[in-house]
């Protein structure tokens, strides 16, 4: 049986969801395929249970900093409540209202398991192993995503651990955690894990810091509200082996002959893209790897340009919310609009929910260095402005800019501190945009609102101090 539409998707995450629902709104025929859950990796085991995890301890903290609330505070985050709010936020593993989203916008929703198998061509396994050809006029969409991936540790693989899906998922607080990898999952998961109760959390991170690929200051001040709540982090160490017996405590050795012990060991060193079972050899491309595109999203390599990757799969942005900009770019394409994905390049935007919040947009002043730029950097602290003052004691962080000289326009920010995510979509605007510093001068920042520090970094650029 072959079925014929103007546009396959395979994967139906967010990157996948929403190419077929922009490719509905102008007007194509859509099919698309899921094996798991529609709503993906962010929706049931990444995004939205891990926010929910760490809300309750970051509202908590947020009020222990203001003395006119700190004596209200007498207790401790309710586990439980927590643990059943991320059930809920996690839709209890149910995706029937993310299947009455999709079949809204028209699409037709195939359950199973999507194979290339020739030129425009997928087949679908169903799960009682019947199968379906499907056929497409004008694309193909893979959006399949990333899986947790275990670096090759001594034993490690051999021995109950914890990926990014177990942490977000467990059932209760072990009172020893142990986590491998001070990257995003790493250090937000440390922390929600502390506050819910662990009595001892360990990081250990092969890197000189924690979040190693955002700026120098990021790690230490990451890394220094940690160790005052009790967490232990260990930087420029690696694991050589791994040991546990049964269900019994885990044992991880360091190549400087340390040991530590744990209930749980949680494994966030990466991620590995889930291209293994895809046919990719049928088009000539290599399974296991990610799938190489251009700005248009069409995969490198294949003829014709009728294949394209979005989301995590393609390995240009493992992030949420630049999968759906594909998406909403790839539905636009398919019907015949010229676009490019130049936000990949020119403003990758992350936000890091951990307290301090860490929240970035654009290269690093490395980076963009390496890029041959000729740059600068403005920065000032987040709680030397009224607005940040008046959110409690200690409250510290730091705004920093990376600025062209040339151009005089922003070329990159980042921020830490409480609740800077809310902040990085202004520095996005202004690198998209092309905003020079002398038009931001009239961007006037309301007071007193931690925005202000928009100002101070602009007086920083005259001189101003």
């Amino acid at each position: 049986m072959t079925d014929v539409f103007d546009v396959i998707v395979i994967g139906g995450g967010p990157a996948g969801e929403n190419a077929a629902a922009y490719a509905r709104d102008n007007g194509l025929e859509v099919a698309l395929i899921e094996r798991e859950l529609v709503g993906g990796e962010c929706s049931y085991w990444a995004c939205m249970p891990s926010k929910a995890l760490l809300r309750p301890g970051e509202a908590l903290a947020a009020a222990r900093r203001v003395p006119g609330a700190e004596r209200a505070v007498t207790g401790q985050v309710d586990a439980e409540a927590t643990l059943r709010t991320r059930d809920a936020f996690a839709s209890n593993w149910d995706d029937k209202y993310q299947v009455q989203w999709v079949e809204s916008t028209g699409t037709t929703l195939l359950r199973g398991h999507g194979r290339l198998s020739g030129e425009r061509a997928v087949e679908v396994t169903t799960e009682d192993g019947t199968s379906r050809t499907l056929t497409a006029r004008r694309g193909v969409v893979i959006a399949t995503g990333t899986s947790a991936a275990i670096p090759p540790v001594e034993g490690l693989r051999d021995i109950q651990v914890w990926d990014s899906r177990d942490v977000t998922t467990a059932k209760e607080i072990p009172r020893r955690l142990l986590v491998l990898g001070g990257g995003v999952v790493g250090v937000e998961m440390a922390q929600a894990y502390r506050r819910l109760g662990a009595e001892e959390v360990t990081i250990v991170e092969m890197a000189d810091r924690l979040l190693a690929t955002e700026e120098p200051f990021v790690g230490a001040e990451l890394r220094e509200a940690f160790e005052a709540e009790g967490i232990t982090v260990h930087v420029g160490a690696t694991a050589v082996r791994a040991e546990r017996q049964g269900d019994g405590p885990v044992t991880l050795t360091l190549d400087d002959g340390r040991q530590l012990t744990a209930d749980e060991i949680v494994v966030a060193t990466g991620r590995r893209p889930n291209t293994g079972d895809l046919g990719l050899e049928v088009v000539g491309l290599e399974p296991g790897r990610s799938i190489e595109t251009d700005d248009q999203l069409r995969a490198i390599g294949v003829d014709g340009g009728w294949l394209y990757a979005i989301g995590d799969v393609n390995g240009r942005a493992l992030l949420t919310h630049h999968g759906k900009y594909q998406a909403r770019l790839v539905g636009d394409h398919l019907a015949g609009t010229e676009v490019e994905a130049r936000a990949d390049h020119q403003a990758l935007v992350r936000v890091v929910f951990t307290d301090p919040q860490v929240a970035a947009v654009g290269p690093t002043l490395a980076a963009a260095r390496e890029q041959g730029l000729d740059v600068e950097v403005l920065s000032h602290g987040v709680g030397d402005v009224a607005g940040g003052a008046l959110l409690g004691k200690g409250v510290s962080g730091t705004a920093q800019l990376v600025v062209d000289r040339q151009r005089r326009t922003v070329v990159g920010a980042t921020f830490t501190g409480p609740g800077v995510g809310e902040m990085i979509h202004a520095a996005t605007i202004a690198i998209v945009s092309g905003v020079t510093l002398d038009e931001l001068w009239h961007a006037i920042p309301a007071f007193p609102t931690i925005s202000e520090v928009w100002l101070r970094l602009l007086e920083a650029d005259r001189g101003i101090s």
